[in-house]
C-alpha cells in the first residue's frame, strides 16, 4: 500500500523550514514491554517504519530514551539514508533507570551528553528537531525552564540541532521559552477529555507553531466515554479512529503522532484519521471535555 503524502489525512504544516505531513508517526511503542528493551519483533519494527514512509508519511516522532536507543537504532536501520522529506523529531531531558522509571536529566551536561546520543544512534550530523521535555509523569511543573531551554539554544547555535520545541509544558513556561528562541512547536497531553490546553492551541495556531498532542486516546488509562463510543458505533469505525479525526478537525496546526507497533494498525490510524465527522458528531465529542 503506497500514497503520497498529499493523500494522508489531514495535509501538510510547516514545521520550521520544512512542510510536514499532520498525520505522522511516534515510534516510541516500537521498544520493548514499557519501552524498555529490543521490540519482539525486529523485522516487523523495520517494516512498520518502511510502511510509514511508504505511505508518504513524513514526520517521525522518537527519543534516544526509548528502550533506551532500540527506537533510534531501528529507525536508522530502517530508513538510513534518510529521504529528503522526511523530518525526525525528538527529545531530552529524561534518562531511563533499570527499573524502566524516567529520571529527569536537565543539566547542561546532561543535555549534551543526550543530543550527541540522539545524533550517534540516529545516524545525522545535526538533529531535525528536538523538544526539551520538563514535568514529570503526572505532567508539567511550574518553574523557570531558562537553564536547560538556553543550553539548547547554544546547541542549536552550534550547528546539531536545527529546530527546537518543548514538551510537557505550561502555558507559562512555553512563553518563557519563545521569549529565549523560536520555537516550532509544544508537545503536550491533549484529547477529547483532557483539553486543558485549548486556549494554548489556538494561541499557538494564530502564530504558525505547531501543537504535537501526546496520548490521543488517553496514553496507559485509556479514554473511557459514552459519547465516544456512541459516535464510533454510529459511524461503524473505532474510537480511536473518531479521536484521531476530531484532534485534525481540532485545528490546524495540530500534528498527529499516534504509535504502533503493527502494521495493520498503522493503516487503520492512517484511515481512521481520514474520517468525516459532521457538526453534530463534532459538538457531542465537545462535550466529553468540558
Amino acid at each position: 500500500m503506497n500514497t503520497s503524502s498529499a493523500s494522508l489525512p489531514g495535509g501538510t504544516w510547516t514545521l520550521g523550514d520544512s512542510s510536514v505531513t499532520r498525520f505522522g508517526y511516534g515510534a516510541m511503542q516500537l521498544a520493548g514491554p514499557w519501552v524498555m528493551g529490543p521490540p519482539a519483533d525486529h523485522d516487523g519494527a523495520l517494516a512498520v517504519l518502511r510502511e510509514a514512509v511508504g505511505l508518504g508519511i513524513t514526520h517521525i516522532d522518537t527519543s534516544d530514551a526509548y528502550g533506551p536507543r532500540f527506537t533510534n537504532e531501528l529507525i536508522r536501520e530502517a530508513l538510513h539514508p534518510y529521504p529528503e522529506p522526511l523530518f525526525i523529531a525528538t527529545k531530552v531531558g529524561a534518562t531511563r533507570d533499570a527499573q524502566g522509571g524516567w529520571p529527569t536529566a536537565r543539566r547542561p551536561e546532561d543535555l549534551r551528553k543526550q543530543v550527541h546520543e540522539n545524533l550517534g544512534s540516529l545516524g545525522v550530523d545535526t538533529l531535525d528537531l528536538v523538544n526539551l521535555r520538563m514535568g514529570d509523569a503526572q505532567g508539567p511543573r511550574p518553574g523557570s525552564i531558562a537553564e536547560a531551554f538556553e543550553t539548547l539554544v547554544d546547541l542549536r547555535q552550534e550547528g546539531l540541532i536545527r529546530h527546537l520545541g518543548v514538551s510537557n509544558v505550561t502555558a507559562e513556561q512555553v512563553a518563557e521559552a519563545r521569549s529565549i528562541a523560536p520555537i516550532v512547536c509544544v508537545q503536550n497531553m491533549y484529547n477529547l477529555a483532557h483539553r486543558h490546553d485549548d486556549d494554548l492551541v489556538d494561541h499557538l495556531a494564530a502564530d504558525g507553531i505547531a501543537y504535537v498532542p501526546f496520548f490521543p486516546l488517553g496514553g496507559f488509562t485509556p479514554l473511557q466515554s459514552e459519547a465516544l463510543s456512541r459516535v464510533a458505533n454510529r459511524l461503524q469505525t473505532t474510537p480511536m479512529s473518531v479521536a484521531l479525526a476530531w484532534l485534525l478537525r481540532r485545528s490546524p496546526n495540530i500534528l498527529l503522532i499516534p504509535g504502533t507497533s503493527s502494521l495493520a494498525h498503522l493503516r487503520e490510524n492512517v484511515a481512521g484519521a481520514g474520517l468525516s465527522l459532521s457538526d453534530e458528531d463534532v459538538a457531542e465529542l465537545d462535550g466529553i471535555g468540558h
